[in-house]
């Protein structure tokens, strides 16, 4: 586009000038990303009717899970209230909320990391410098988070509509309505905050305080009509009743708060000026406090790891209170038992229970070493790593503090969790911080992964979101699938011992602890000997 043509446009129409081609460039740079989380929640979806058609084959059973679910205010926190006894709705019920969550997170990342990830990093000064209007940015952002929703609404719809179109229609729209309400909620913060970190911090508060609402709301009604629940955009997939006589009116909810707060996004983007905030950060004391690289790198992800560690522990709480509940649910079920078997071992059904509880914690704690390895791929893309590495200071001492918040960070994650299931649980606090802690060798050759890649290859770091995310997918959907034991061998959390409940085997976690560290020296060799990105 010329100038002229540009300067001849319509006010209105120049704040939106090019758009389109921002939009092209955060696909391309999101090309990795987006796939891998709309294939993980789509597959964990569609994978959902045939596991639950071989666990509750007959109306019958399935009748008997909606009375047991009904008795059960503790699963019913976690997972939500059963509203059909259809595989559809049972579905719907299974996954649903996880699946909302997961499209929320997939939003409120790609809006911040076009939006606020770039003015931090000045790149956005540069493209605004051009014939770029006020407001293309965070259009495009919203666009991509759209174009990753819709996607994954679109598997899902075409996925589930076996089970009912209409159904199959109103869930992967409300997977849609979910993702798009969190999108629009991290355009908002990105302009408040200076710091895309606390843009995204404070947007997973609010979905965790969205989750937190609903479960209240859950656990003291059966059919989700609490004021709590109806407070929660969480509660309102729930209350769309996806295959269960849907209310499709839900959707004008999602649309409402969706197009309010993508207008009071705009209203705040075109009133502040590019890179600041209406929020900014509190200056720093006037003698500086940091004197080394790992206060450093402790101050940078210190946000992080107390975030975390807050989740894991009242999860662990949560679940550890419920373990006893959850052995009865499915002690009736032979194939609901054999699942648990499979992902806890061959004890009995609360221990089984328990060790399925502490993989998953494992699997989680992966996300979070791949977000704190990638720290230091931020920095660098961001120009803040090189006046840092200007003086006396090697590029292994300042690795060395983000590596120690990243792999120390999963071991406290892990105990914390370990803490919070066997207060929880109330019994064998020793066995369970131990089945908890043997997942750490896992965690850490995901982490080494993640440093392989930032150190040799930076411009495919972000391929270890695709790591965690592959391992997360074979640990939830793999043994409910009974996939092959070469599948689940894929994942080092396949390798690792069933505990409490089972038999302590060192061999395996030794292998993987060494692993992860000859995986880590590879990475910083190849850190220590590339360019840095300009």
């Amino acid at each position: 586009m010329s100038v002229a043509a540009f300067a001849l446009r319509p006010a209105s129409a120049r704040q939106f000038a090019g758009t389109g081609i921002l939009l092209r460039f955060a696909l391309r740079r999101d090309r990795v990303m987006i796939p891998v989380w709309v294939a993980v929640n789509a597959l964990m979806v569609l994978s959902m009717p045939n596991t639950l058609k071989g666990l509750y084959g007959t109306p019958a059973e399935r009748a008997d899970l909606v009375a047991q679910m009904a008795a059960n205010s503790s699963l019913r926190a976690m997972i939500g209230p059963v509203l059909g006894d259809s595989l559809g709705a049972l579905t719907a019920w299974r996954v649903g909320l996880y699946a909302g969550a997961l499209a929320a997170v997939a939003g409120l990342l790609v809006v911040v990391r076009h939006t606020r990830d770039e003015e931090e990093s000045g790149r956005q000064e540069l493209v605004a410098s051009g014939m770029v209007g006020r407001r293309a940015a965070l259009t495009a952002a919203l666009l991509a988070a759209a174009v990753a929703n819709g996607v994954l609404a679109l598997l899902v719809t075409a996925g589930l509509a076996g089970q009912g179109a209409a159904g199959a229609l109103a869930f992967g729209l409300g997977l849609v309505g979910t993702g798009m309400l969190f999108a629009t909620t991290a355009a908002i913060l990105a302009q408040l905050t200076e710091s895309a970190r606390l843009a995204r911090g404070l947007t997973a508060a609010v979905l965790g305080a969205a989750f937190v609402l609903r479960a209240a709301g859950d656990s003291a009604t059966v059919d989700g009509s609490s004021p709590l629940t109806w407070a929660s955009p969480l509660g309102w997939l729930t209350n769309l009743r996806a295959f269960a006589d849907e209310r499709w009116w839900v959707l004008g909810l999602f649309a409402g708060a969706v197009l309010l707060q993508a207008a009071v996004a705009y209203a705040l983007a075109g009133r502040r000026d590019l890179g600041m905030s209406f929020l900014p950060s509190r200056p720093g004391p006037a003698a500086g406090r940091l004197d080394s690289a790992g206060a450093l790198a402790r101050r940078l992800q210190r946000g992080g790891v107390l975030g975390w560690s807050i989740g894991f522990l009242a999860a662990g709480l949560v679940y550890g209170r419920m373990a006893e509940g959850a052995a009865d649910l499915v002690a009736g079920n032979d194939g609901a038992r054999e699942i648990f078997r499979r992902m806890g071992g061959q004890s009995g059904l609360t221990d089984a229970f328990l060790a399925a509880m502490a993989g998953m914690f494992g699997m989680v704690a992966a996300l979070y070493i791949v977000a704190s390895v990638l720290r230091l791929h931020g920095e660098e893309t961001s120009g803040r790593a090189e006046p840092v590495l200007a003086g006396a200071l090697g590029r292994l001492r300042w690795a060395a503090g983000h590596l120690a918040a990243a792999f120390g960070g999963a071991v406290l994650l892990m105990l914390l969790a370990g803490l919070g299931l066997a207060v929880g649980h109330g019994e064998r606090p020793g066995a369970i911080l131990g089945a908890c802690l043997v997942q750490v060798p896992a965690v850490w050759a995901v982490g080494g992964v993640a440093v392989l890649l930032y150190g040799l290859v930076p411009g495919a770091a972000m391929g270890a979101w695709g790591v965690a995310g592959a391992v997360l997918l074979i640990g939830w959907v793999g043994p409910a699938l009974d996939a092959p034991r070469a599948v689940l061998d894929l994942s080092p959390f396949g390798h690792l011992p069933k505990l409490p409940g089972g038999g302590m085997e060192w061999p395996p976690a030794l292998i993987l602890t060494a692993l992860a560290a000859a995986l880590v020296a590879a990475g910083l060799t190849g850190l220590r000997r590339r360019d840095m990105v300009a």
